[in-house]
């Protein structure tokens, strides 16, 4: 049978929310032509014995190591023939219908090369989640936010960002992919290894001319930090380190030094601030960031020159010319609708 929709759920050692969340996947997905995959970063707990089990029907394919995210979806989606592909988080509850207002929309417009649902809170189910929410975004300097959270402002739903949206990256918490676009683009870049990683990817999809959406008719609730909680020092260095390599590949050669200059300043300025809290393990995290960028210039130039050749435009749309950092705290920017008419590039 041909595979229009394969549910990929990358897994390592989350036997906890394997079992408390696959169920709902098993009964809102299993249809004709949908089919469920579960990639396993060599877990050591119970996680595969537990699927075999219970789920004889879900296909598993087990990597050899834990290659994180990014290298795991990488080493992943080449072994799986679908239309679509949907990279689902273990630690995430859907909803009845939550698939085809997606598959609808992507199969309306051959253009959308990936797609992100509303992400609520599976704790406080009334307000959006960090990793997406109703849709991301980017300042210039790289800086994510969404429409519903900016930084660690997240708002409650009242229906505010109940419109389909064409955004700039869409969360890897749960996110649909055009399969033959996600090829074209290479697809995810392994030594991100966690976190930025869908926004590299999806800058990319721009640049091959493709649309990212967000689509609030389909629904999802995420429980989030289920493997590197927020405050965790290494998903800062991360953080801080996948921004530089995401800038790196894909800013304009023209646009270097009045984006990746201040961009380094603003991190010098937070790194200051965790070291004067006394959060030496933070402050270290973003000196770590910075000295494994130095280091990786060369891998991060062939990067670029390998992809540059194939670009269909250098620029693209939904970037906030301006810093969402500096609107938090100069201008007290909260929410998305603050920003007003926000201008892009």
């Amino acid at each position: 049978m041909e595979i229009k929709v394969a549910i990929v759920i990358l897994n390592w050692n989350g036997i906890k929310f394997l079992e408390q969340f696959l169920p709902s996947v098993v009964k809102y997905s299993e249809k004709s032509g949908n089919k469920i995959v579960i990639a396993d970063n060599d877990s050591k707990d119970d996680s595969v014995n537990f699927i075999l089990k219970n789920y004889p029907q879900i296909e598993i394919i087990k990597l050899k190591k834990n290659y994180g995210f990014a290298k795991g979806y990488a080493l992943t989606l080449p072994q799986i023939k679908a239309e679509y592909y949907v990279l689902l988080n273990s630690d995430v509850e859907v909803t009845q219908g939550w698939i085809e207002p997606i598959i609808h929309l992507m199969d309306n417009d051959g253009k959308i090369g990936a797609a992100m649902p509303k992400i609520m809170a599976f704790h406080r189910k009334e307000y959006f989640e960090y990793a997406g929410a109703a849709g991301g975004f980017i300042d210039k300097y790289g800086y994510p936010f969404c429409q519903g959270r900016i930084l660690n402002n997240i708002e409650k739903d009242f229906g505010q960002y109940n419109q389909l949206t064409e955004i700039f990256w869409a969360s890897g918490a749960c996110m649909f992919l055009r399969a033959s676009a996600y090829i074209k683009t290479g697809g995810f870049d392994g030594d991100f290894f966690a976190h930025m990683e869908e926004i590299d990817l999806c800058w990319r999809l721009k640049r091959l001319e493709y649309k990212v959406f967000y689509c609030p008719d389909s629904l999802i609730y995420h429980v989030g930090g289920g493997t590197l909680p927020n405050n965790n020092p290494r998903k800062l260095y991360y953080n801080y380190r996948n921004c530089l390599f995401l800038l790196f590949k894909n800013v304009n050669a023209g646009d270097f030094l009045k984006i990746l200059l201040p961009r380094m300043l603003l991190d010098g300025l937070s790194a200051t601030i965790y070291l004067l809290q006394g959060k030496f393990s933070f402050f270290m995290a973003v000196v770590r960031a910075h000295l494994r960028f130095y280091c990786s210039l060369k891998m991060l130039i062939n990067k670029r020159r390998i992809f540059n050749k194939i670009i269909a435009k250098k620029s693209v749309s939904q970037i906030y010319n301006g810093s969402i950092v500096l609107n938090f705290f100069l201008r007290n920017v909260r929410t998305f609708k603050d920003l007003n008419n926000w201008k892009q590039i």
